[in-house]
């Protein structure tokens, strides 16, 4: 099979590594004082599709794993983005990384 079109076991490693750096990075930085109950729930959404991904990963679902992976990295994005994370990792997020 078309590599570009599989899903495979070192592409999906790949995936929930920097989807977990993303998220540790983001519980280790600050977040915005006055939406601070937004940036939980963006966290938490984040957690849930990474949970979501490790559960579809462990059924042999992989199409849905990194699915779910891109759900939980975009919450996380999302957050940086609008400021709710005060994270400043370029490669991880699109923020500057002043």
């Amino acid at each position: 099979m078309d590599n570009k079109r599989e899903i495979t076991d070192t592409k999906l490693d790949k995936y929930f590594s920097i989807t977990k750096e993303a998220l540790d990075k983001v519980r280790s930085s600050p977040t915005c004082a006055e939406r601070h109950a937004e940036a939980a729930d963006f966290l938490d959404m984040a957690q849930r599709y990474y949970d979501d991904a490790d559960h579809f990963r462990n059924q042999g679902e992989y199409v849905n794993a990194f699915g779910a992976l891109n759900y939980a990295h975009a919450w996380l994005d999302a957050g940086a983005r609008i400021g709710l994370f005060k994270v400043k990792d370029s490669r991880l997020f699109t923020v500057d990384d002043e």
